[in-house]
């Protein structure tokens, strides 16, 4: 998951170094613009976009999704299947069904300080990850893992304690450096705070990427150089620098006086603002626009008492008219979403309820609800407490503050009350979302892969509290048994008729209970130079920076 989202004007354009086009290819380097900055740099602490994108730069994972949908090894050398022998059933200890998966590291693959990558990396990883204070997004998937096997320094079996359909992706397995970092977890509960990633982050033993970060500013810019012991194909860029310009207007034009020299598609212009580019400066660039899995929803604080009443929730989906703000801000070409689960992806549901735009069903909700129109059409409850909410998003970014000033409207057409608050992407995703400190709304984007099971982010067993040191990503609280239960049975089904039974059933709670509200599937939108080539973009949670090495510069 990723959440994804974006403050300045005109004085930002001229505080940056201006280049001309073309620059980067006289001299081998490369400007990227993009809206976030990374709220930290441990691939394992919080879910963002932003530290995504950097860290297809500088690490690989073991295994990843490629732009052809299908898991395929980076780190290790050949991906174990049952049919290869690479996995074998077998029987946890205490007799359930459970598979060993075993993995070989390339035996090139080391760390940018010339230490090689071995089976300690992978373990010290699995101890930070499964430990319960460790901070982590997620500890599910480590503690699935039972033991781990050293065959060799390279070589290693997972022993899990269930058979999964996906039983070898690890792909969210991000390898940490064991001779840097375990003396940071000396005390895992401070450990989010210790680690190397944020206190040295330019440690080049952190990185086993193309590059190595050399410079970091925060919310300003990062500084990428050649890994002088990377293992794999040359990169043809000496230096790559992320600049951070959070406002999109301001990205825009930054890209057109030359401070930039592409924007990314994962954290750049919104689709309606790149058409608009297209129309007036499409003979300069190459623009590419790739449909996705990215969700853009509103979460929802389900610990607000009036939130926790599903006939508000579902008025508040009745009094949105998702279609206009398709057509009239996107063009049609981000359709509306009636739960996370993308028409792309072949688990999808046509069947799905859906919620048209419809006035008379909202306020018959929401008079059912004990909300009822007093003068100036607004709601109040019997004790004469207004029907008022507070949304909040990403800072800067044009699109979502023009989708909530829209929302604000419509939902004053219902009675209902909107305050707008926003924040700089770090703040808001750092800290305001992952620990739960909205009060009521919460707009952003996740992106996930193809037929993944969103369990993090809707098991009752993932609500980040401080207990659990904000691990998690069921930012709304959600906890239903039933949506429990599925959660963790698909997982368990190798059938794919059966699954796709169960993902039915998983979108039918979902678009019923509402513990977010759908807004639309988001498309990506890619402006590059023309001399710039090799970017494929993938459309699913894995950014086109894991293949950094394969962009070329046409001369």
């Amino acid at each position: 998951m990723t959440s994804v989202t974006r403050l300045i004007a005109v004085a930002m354009i001229f505080a940056l170094p201006v280049f001309s086009h073309g620059a980067a290819q006289a001299n081998n380097t490369l400007v990227i613009g993009v809206t976030q900055y990374p709220s930290t740099f441990h691939p394992n602490i919080d879910s963002m976009l932003a530290k995504s994108y950097v860290h297809g730069l500088t690490r690989r994972p073991i295994t990843t999704m490629d732009a052809n949908w299908e898991t395929v090894c980076v780190l290790c050398e050949t991906l174990p299947t049952l049919e290869n022998g690479g996995a074998k059933l077998e029987k946890t200890p205490d007799g359930k069904d459970g598979i060993a998966v075993t993995y070989t590291i390339k035996d090139a693959a080391q760390w940018g300080d010339g230490i090689p990558i071995t089976v300690d990396d992978v373990v010290f990883t699995w101890e930070v990850g499964k430990h319960p204070k460790s901070g982590v997004a997620s500890t599910e998937g480590y503690r699935r893992i039972l033991s781990i096997d050293r065959i060799d320094d390279k070589t290693f079996t997972l022993h899990v304690d269930r058979r999964t359909f996906d039983y070898n992706n690890l792909s969210t397995l991000g390898l940490l450096p064991a001779h840097i970092d375990r003396p940071k977890f000396t005390d895992p509960a401070t450990y989010k705070i210790q680690t190397v990633f944020d206190t040295d982050p330019m440690n080049p033993g952190l990185f086993m990427g193309p590059y190595v970060m050399t410079e970091a500013k925060t919310g300003s810019h990062m500084v990428f150089e050649k890994n002088k012991k990377w293992w794999g194909k040359e990169p043809a860029f000496d230096k790559i620098t992320v600049r951070v310009i959070e406002n999109t207007t301001t990205l825009e034009a930054n890209l057109l006086s030359g401070g930039i020299d592409m924007i990314s598609g994962e954290l750049g212009l919104n689709v309606d603002q790149a058409l608009a580019f297209e129309k007036r400066h499409g003979s300069k660039f190459n623009i590419l626009f790739k449909p996705g899995l990215i969700y853009e929803h509103i979460d929802l604080m389900l610990d607000n008492p009036v939130l926790q009443d599903r006939r508000v929730r579902q008025a508040l989906m009745y009094a949105t008219d998702r279609k206009a703000i398709s057509e009239r801000l996107f063009g049609g070409k981000q359709p509306v979403a009636h739960t996370g689960v993308n028409p792309l992806d072949w688990v999808y549901d046509p069947e799905v309820p859906k919620y048209a735009f419809d006035l008379n069903k909202a306020d018959a909700l929401l008079n059912d609800a004990g909300w009822k129109r007093k003068g100036g059409g607004m709601r109040v409850n019997s004790n004469g407490d207004p029907l008022r909410f507070q949304i909040m998003t990403t800072a800067g970014n044009r699109t979502r503050e023009l989708v909530e000033q829209v929302l604000q409207s419509q939902w004053k057409a219902a009675g209902i009350s909107i305050d707008i608050r926003n924040e700089p992407a770090r703040v808001f995703f750092g800290e305001t979302v992952t620990k739960r400190k909205f009060p009521d709304m919460a707009m952003f984007a996740w992106i996930s892969a193809p037929e993944s099971v969103p369990r993090t982010t809707l098991h009752s067993k993932e609500i980040p509290t401080e207990a659990n040191n904000w691990s998690g990503q069921n930012y709304t609280g959600f906890s239903n048994p039933d949506m429990d239960e599925l959660l963790e049975k698909i997982e368990l089904e190798l059938d794919k008729d059966k699954r796709k039974e169960m993902w039915a059933k998983l979108q039918n709670i979902y678009a019923t209970e509402l513990p977010a509200l759908p807004l639309y599937f988001r498309a990506n939108s890619f402006i590059l130079p023309k001399w710039l080539t090799g970017i494929e973009p993938t459309g699913h949670q894995f950014p086109t920076t894991l293949w950094v090495e394969d962009w070329r510069i046409e001369r």
